[in-house]
């Protein structure tokens, strides 16, 4: 069973940049591909980024290309999610995601642990 802890959200200005961390126990990190996914209030899950087993391949959602990078650390069994130039548009509870094996993917379903979430809140 693998447990997967999301911290580093909160409250940021529009512009700002926040960190996202999500560390896993259980099971070591680096037997999964990870994803962070977010769900805005009353909409559903979107994904936002994965990265492979390997750390050697990741891929981004359109809307965060550019502002928003994915990396894993596995020997402290830990995948980051940087996000620069935040906009209110970001706001949702964000989500990581592992999924046993190489790839990553963009799909919900694909994935087989989920953590607990973490706000992140985008001020105008």
């Amino acid at each position: 069973q693998v447990q997967l802890v999301e911290s580093g959200g909160g409250l940021v200005q529009a512009g700002g940049s926040l960190r996202l961390s999500c560390a896993c126990s259980g099971r070591p990190l680096r037997a999964y591909s990870m994803g962070w996914f977010r769900q805005p209030l009353g909409k559903d899950r979107e994904f936002v980024a994965f990265i492979y087993q390997s750390g050697g391949s990741t891929d981004y959602a359109d809307s965060v290309k550019g502002r928003f990078t994915i990396s894993r650390d596995n020997a402290k069994n830990t995948v980051f999610l940087q996000m620069n130039n935040l906009n209110p548009e970001d706001t949702a509870v964000y989500y990581c995601a592992a999924r046993l094996g190489y790839f990553g993917s963009n799909l919900y379903s694909a994935y087989d642990y989920w953590g607990q979430g973490t706000q992140v809140t985008v001020s105008s």
